[in-house]
């Protein structure tokens, strides 16, 4: 005769209390980060899920932890049906379905409809729509807009005229063009399709405690602030990103500049009074206005920052904006870290953001 169930899974081993309460306040959170990392049982339910289910919250005495999806199973749980924490490694339905509409929004000539898209998924325009925003962040209309933009910077590379590339991109009228593609492409049209041709950059490489400093400027203000090793790794990365622009170097009033942005960097928590020509996609735009507005000597979590622009589920994109960031310390991308504290994911080097986040505490 088989134990009662409920025996069963009182047998498994508890992990410490410390970590639970840690594994609690994620589940409380509904934490995207954990999953994968833990799941958590339900005993008046018999069910075990990952942090971030959506069901309805469960009393801290009636809950267990477990490391893995086969320590839950053993004890007697079975997965739940709503966040399906056995397939954590399989693919998640919903992002298979928003990665067919990005291939269809990619794919056609002209910005396919939210109803056609919805229909295609199965899913209600309304349903489709937040499920599409939750996942990547923008909504299917954002995405269509910045997919034309990329194939029109494209085409611009290799049109005969501006004219031509505008229509090849899915573009009916070139107002329609200049109106939308102007802030993404970061230059004219004209200046695209010559590969930069023509785009005055101006730059230098300086020198502070953690390492090279590039520092690069159009008319409009800082473009890019770039951290390394090596001076000519960063130059090379600057011109990669215009490679027929023209280049030049600082007079004595950019050394200035650069002697600015070096002194943010020996001290992160001081104010970057200069312009900044800040360029990106529309929600690249609102996570970095969110990093901006983490005060010095503070931190956030990728989480945080995806609930203060309204997106509490685009946890991963947020984490690819900050990696996408140009300016280093002006967007303070390093004072973001993990739920759990840790400090990593810099696109500058794990350890130089360990000490900016030391220096603006101290």
């Amino acid at each position: 005769m088989s134990m009662p169930m409920t025996n069963t899974r009182e047998s498994a081993i508890a992990p410490a209390p410390a970590r639970d309460e840690e594994r609690w306040q994620a589940v409380e959170r509904r934490d995207p980060e954990f999953d994968g990392k833990f799941f958590f049982a339900v005993r008046t339910t018999g069910v075990f899920c990952r942090p971030s289910c959506a069901s309805r919250p469960a009393k801290r005495e009636n809950v267990s932890f477990f490391s893995t999806v086969a320590e839950a199973e053993k004890a007697g749980y079975r997965a739940c049906k709503r966040c399906r924490p056995d397939r954590l490694d399989a693919s998640d339905p919903q992002i298979e379905t928003v990665k067919r509409a990005c291939a269809k929004i990619e794919q056609a000539e002209e910005a396919p409809k939210l109803a056609e898209l919805a229909a295609a998924a199965g899913l209600s325009p309304y349903h489709f729509h937040r499920v599409f925003k939750t996942i990547t962040g923008v909504t299917p209309k954002a995405y269509a807009a910045e997919t034309r933009a990329r194939r029109a910077a494209d085409k611009l590379r290799t049109a005969e005229t501006v004219t031509e590339a505008i229509y090849d991109a899915g573009f009916n009228s070139s107002s329609r063009f200049y109106e939308s593609t102007a802030a993404r492409l970061g230059m004219t049209p004209s200046a695209v399709k010559r590969g930069g041709a023509g785009a005055r950059i101006r730059f230098a490489v300086g020198q502070a405690s953690l390492g090279a400093v590039l520092v690069a400027a159009t008319k409009k203000g800082v473009c890019a602030i770039l951290l390394g090793d090596d001076p000519e790794t960063l130059v090379r990365d600057l011109q990669d990103r215009f490679p027929k622009a023209e280049f030049e170097g600082g007079d004595a009033e950019f050394e200035r500049m650069v002697a600015q942005v070096v002194g943010l960097i020996e001290a992160p928590g001081q104010r970057l009074d200069l312009p900044l020509d800040i360029r990106g996609t529309v929600f690249q735009q609102k996570v970095w206005a969110a990093l901006r507005a983490i005060p010095p000597g503070e931190t956030a979590t990728y989480l945080e920052i995806a609930r203060a622009i309204g997106q509490p589920k685009a946890v991963r994109a947020v984490a690819q904006a900050c990696g996408a960031n140009p300016l280093a310390v002006a967007i303070p991308c390093h004072r973001v870290v993990r739920t759990d504290g840790d400090v990593s994911g810099y696109r500058w080097g794990v350890e130089r953001k360990r000490k900016l986040i030391d220096r603006e505490a101290a």
